[in-house]
């Protein structure tokens, strides 16, 4: 079996969905029998991170415009040079959709779509001119003519419904890499100040993760002995607004460096990668995601495998880490936000290694690569016609 996988970009500007889908093709590349091509465009990360995806060699194409379009007149030939069996769409909106669209058309070859959350309602109200003119020009044809869909938990699975799609979906979750053993503190992380203890946020800085009201409610709280720390890289400028808002609410912020004064609980660490983001979850006592809207976010999954516990919205869509109580829910709102951070202060070392212990024993349960990927490979099978019905098939 050859697939090909369909990405817009294929580095670590893709933020979560690149750590996701390049761990799920290597597990795939890893599997007898299962080819793998990824084919997607090139950015300034590029050349940075396309040793990551070994032994997969993904091709980058260039971007002629605008990369929020990510118009690649190369990409279909690219795709028909691959020759694949069938292929497997990352991410919806732009022209490697189109492309995905055209090469099916061509070979009649089989494709399933992933949307990694962005048909999400808060997802689709963003960009929402943009969005529907992609759907009437291709985007939504090319919904109509995959063979399956790839839902990444059940909430995304009716978000696809309530779009109108008819198609089968595939509930196939993101999966993590598991530290041998769930590890206990190591050394603190450079820029972070010592006997602390740490909540940690890490991902895109983008309004819909919620941020801003983090900040405002971190602001209402005595933390303590607790700082916030922010880590993650830049989107249209959000992080300036951030610290400007911070600035403004008479929060004591730093960067760069642990020396901020006794005051100081608020710490932007910027970009974390590799080494340095293990260093973040080996350094943290608590994880918060307090995102507005979520496909199936890898960083939760993360913080669960370093046996860390977790501060979420329900819009993270893992209710089962609430059902595990490795998991404390909060709401979209600055009150809100502020009674779950006054929940954590509250809890005893003891209480947070447990509720840690539970989020490991989860991820080891249901979230493990080689799981994921060997429903992934079922699922495909069943595509060529050649597998039983997968797990977690719903037709509708």
């Amino acid at each position: 079996m050859r697939t090909a996988c369909i990405m817009d970009s294929v580095s670590r500007a893709n933020g979560g969905i690149f750590e996701a889908e390049r761990r799920m093709q290597q597990m795939l590349s890893a599997k007898s029998g299962i080819d793998v091509r990824v084919v997607g465009l090139r950015d300034e990360h590029t050349d940075t991170d396309l040793s990551a995806w070994a032994p997969v060699v993904p091709r980058a194409l260039p971007v002629k415009g605008p990369h929020a379009f990510g118009y690649a007149p190369e990409f279909t030939d690219a795709l028909l040079a691959a020759d694949a069996d069938l292929g497997y769409l990352v991410g919806l909106w732009k022209y490697p959709s189109f492309a995905a669209w055209r090469w099916s058309s061509r070979t009649a070859k089989p494709v399933m779509v992933a949307p990694h959350g962005m048909l999400e309602s808060w997802a689709l109200r963003n960009s929402q001119v943009k969005k529907k003119i992609a759907g009437w020009l291709f985007q939504n044809a090319q919904l109509r003519q995959a063979v399956c869909l790839r839902a990444l938990c059940g909430a995304e699975a009716a978000s696809m419904r309530a779009y109108g799609l008819k198609n089968p979906i595939c509930v196939i979750p993101n999966g993590v890499d598991l530290p041998l053993a769930a590890p206990q503190r190591e050394s603190r992380h450079p820029r972070l100040p010592e006997g602390r203890k740490v909540l940690l946020y890490l991902g895109r800085l983008h309004p819909k993760k919620g941020l801003s009201t983090l900040i405002a409610a971190w602001s209402r709280v005595r933390a303590g002995d607790w700082i916030l720390a922010v880590a993650g890289w830049d989107q249209a400028g959000h992080e300036a607004e951030l610290k400007r808002q911070a600035t403004e609410l008479g929060l004591a912020w730093a960067e760069g460096t642990p020396q901020g004064g006794e005051d100081t609980s608020l710490y932007f660490l910027g970009p974390q990668f590799g080494e340095a983001k293990e260093s973040c979850y080996h350094s943290c006592d608590a994880f918060i995601l307090p995102s507005l809207s979520e496909g199936l976010p890898m960083v939760v999954l993360e913080a669960w495998a370093y046996g860390k516990p977790v501060l979420m919205t329900s819009a993270c869509n893992l209710p089962e880490g609430f059902r595990a109580e490795a998991a404390l829910q909060i709401g979209a709102s600055e009150e809100k936000i502020e009674a779950a951070l006054r929940n954590l202060f509250r809890l005893s070392r003891d209480e947070r290694e447990t509720m840690g212990r539970k989020g490991r024993i989860l991820v080891e349960e249901r979230f493990d690569w080689r799981k994921v990927a060997g429903q992934m490979a079922s699922a495909y099978e069943w595509m060529l016609g050649g597998g039983t019905r997968p797990n977690g098939l719903e037709v509708a």
